[in-house]
């Protein structure tokens, strides 16, 4: 635990998207004798309860971070295969996503080489 009693916080995310745990955060650090706390995010969605100090974009879009491709692939898969879709659905979301197509093969290859799991 790092002491803030009487300091200035930057508190840093990477998406304030609902704005729960900003908030929770936010509220925590105040608890604990911050002085003044402010929020730093790359995005911000226009429906979260906190509005950050500093953002870079505002949007409404999906994000998918490099290093969760593998792990929000999957997720879609899973869903998808449970509605009776095929990998091709997968592709068609990941690619609107704004994944680039070529990591989406691979994800997809890497998916059928490994049972469809």
């Amino acid at each position: 635990q790092v002491p803030v009693n009487e300091k200035k916080v930057l508190l840093v995310d990477d998406v304030a998207d609902t704005g729960k745990s900003l908030m929770l955060v936010k509220n925590h650090i105040k608890d604990m004798g911050a002085l003044e706390t402010r929020i730093a995010c790359l995005y911000f969605k226009p429906w979260s309860i906190v509005k950050p100090d500093y953002y870079v974009r505002e949007t409404e879009a999906w994000i998918i971070f490099p290093h969760e491709i593998r792990e929000s692939a999957t997720k879609i898969w899973l869903r998808i295969k449970a509605e009776g879709g095929s990998f091709r659905d997968v592709k068609r979301i990941l690619v609107e996503a704004g994944v680039k197509r070529k990591i989406v093969n691979r994800i997809v290859k890497e998916f059928l080489h490994d049972g469809g799991t």
